[in-house]
């Protein structure tokens, strides 16, 4: 086990997420390469009186992997343990990243049912946070978990799944990270399959009007709107079988769509507006017009996922599926109430309702309205405000973006909420796996 932090620093360097807007100075971070230097590290840390995190790719806006104490980079553990083509069940090592799930399984013809449009992050860091993707008829990537291995904070091992301590997988599966330290998962996956693609511009009254109607006739939409616009960039993507015929865009379309388009000129247009806020709605404006359209058949990792290069701080609230047209106009005229300008456009998903205790979606369907600022601007009003008006419609903030809920806020709109922290008092009694992220969204 190495004591280098993730990017190569020593031990106790100073850590910092992706976005840059979380900063820790761990006492140490260490890089295990096995289950059983996971537990060494635990019982370690318990010795020393520390506490200790896990943390992936650092993606999470939200200060959910920060500490004081032991810091674990879960890089090294990543990989496949094993597969079943038959059922469909895959398990891996908790830190494999997203984005090289689709060769590890392409051997055995199988795929992840849905994804979100970033892969950068470790699988237990999406799962533990309630990454999710769009669709009615999916749920965000935790329910796809079968079964679990977990570190306890006493440095023993936690089966969790369908024979053992089966009560517990809807918490585990979506934990915070609160519970322990997730080391192996079991995922159900599907037969590989393509997806048609088709995106275009449209206008956001008819977006919205249609909006119900869509998400069930679709099997993946969502929507982008362009602040200080009456426009909304629109995805669909079809589910297709895995011997279709494969269209996919070609490299310089490609190149240009997500290079120069997608990051290149987002780049560009997020620093002009920072530099001179009053171009922005022009700008916005022009990025309609110049943002074409699409229509492609791809393998579906390469579909759902997009590079995001431009960095950016984020708030998602989940809200019911139904509230979404009403809940994006009042954002919109808070927006122009307010006289912000955003040069990040508003993205809109959908989900199925879930039984996950902790999962934004638990007991309902659900839209996700997200907010984005860029990276070098100031966010807190923007996503606060925000935040507060999505709440407004019982919304229920993303575990790993921005948000300034606490456990009070929170207890009432989810029904297992106190369950859920009396199995971490169990677990976790000493509070080996806390921080003060957990602390104010959970309790003491």
């Amino acid at each position: 086990m190495t004591r280098r932090a993730p990017g190569g620093a020593a031990g106790g360097a100073t850590w910092r997420n992706w976005a840059g807007n979380v900063v820790s100075r761990p006492a140490a971070v260490l890089r295990p390469r096995a289950v059983e230097e996971v537990q060494a590290a635990v019982r370690g840390a318990a010795s020393r009186g520390l506490r200790i995190k896990a943390v992936g790719a650092g993606h999470s806006f939200s200060g959910l992997a920060a500490t004081d104490g032991v810091l674990l980079s879960l890089d090294e553990l990543s990989g496949l343990v094993h597969a079943d083509a038959a059922t469909g069940r895959v398990r891996f090592r908790a830190g494999t990243r997203l984005h090289r799930i689709p060769a590890l399984l392409e051997p055995y013809g199988l795929a992840m049912a849905n994804l979100g449009d970033i892969d950068r992050q470790s699988l237990a860091g999406a799962t533990s946070t309630g990454t999710h993707g769009t669709g009615l008829r999916f749920g965000g990537l935790a329910t796809q978990v079968t079964s679990a291995t977990l570190v306890l904070a006493d440095g023993a091992l936690l089966e969790v799944g369908p024979d053992e301590n089966a009560e517990l997988l809807p918490l585990v599966a979506l934990g915070l990270g609160a519970l322990g330290i997730l080391v192996e998962l079991e995922i159900q996956c599907v037969p590989a399959f393509l997806l048609h693609a088709v995106e275009g511009p449209e206008p956001l009254g008819g977006v919205l009007e249609s909006f119900r109607e869509r998400t069930e006739q679709e099997d993946h939409v969502e929507f982008y709107w362009w602040p200080h616009t009456d426009t909304a960039m629109v995805r669909t993507n079809t589910r297709l079988p895995g011997d279709a015929v494969r269209r996919p865009e070609g490299r310089l379309a490609a190149f240009a769509e997500e290079q120069l388009l997608a990051n290149g000129a987002l780049a560009l247009k997020s620093a002009l507006g920072r530099a001179l806020p009053a171009t922005i709605p022009a700008v916005n404006r022009l990025a309609t017009r110049v943002y074409g359209s699409r229509d492609l058949v791809d393998r579906s990792h390469e579909v759902f996922t997009s590079p995001r290069r431009v960095r950016f701080r984020e708030l998602e609230m989940a809200v019911p599926r139904a509230a979404v047209p009403e809940a994006v106009a009042e954002l919109r005229a808070l927006v122009e109430r307010r006289g912000w300008r955003l040069s990040f456009p508003v993205e809109v998903r959908v989900a199925a309702a879930d039984r996950l205790w902790l999962s934004t979606a638990s007991g309902r369907e659900s839209g996700y309205i997200a907010v984005h600022r860029y990276w070098g601007e100031h966010f807190e009003e923007v996503l606060r405000e925000a935040g507060a008006v999505l709440r407004a419609f019982d919304g229920r903030p993303h575990w790993g973006k921005l948000h300034w809920e606490d456990a009070a806020s929170l207890r009432a709109r989810y029904p297992r909420f106190d369950e859920a922290v009396a199995v971490r008092d169990r677990l976790d009694p000493e509070r080996r796996f806390a921080n003060s992220e957990l602390e104010r969204v959970l309790g003491p």
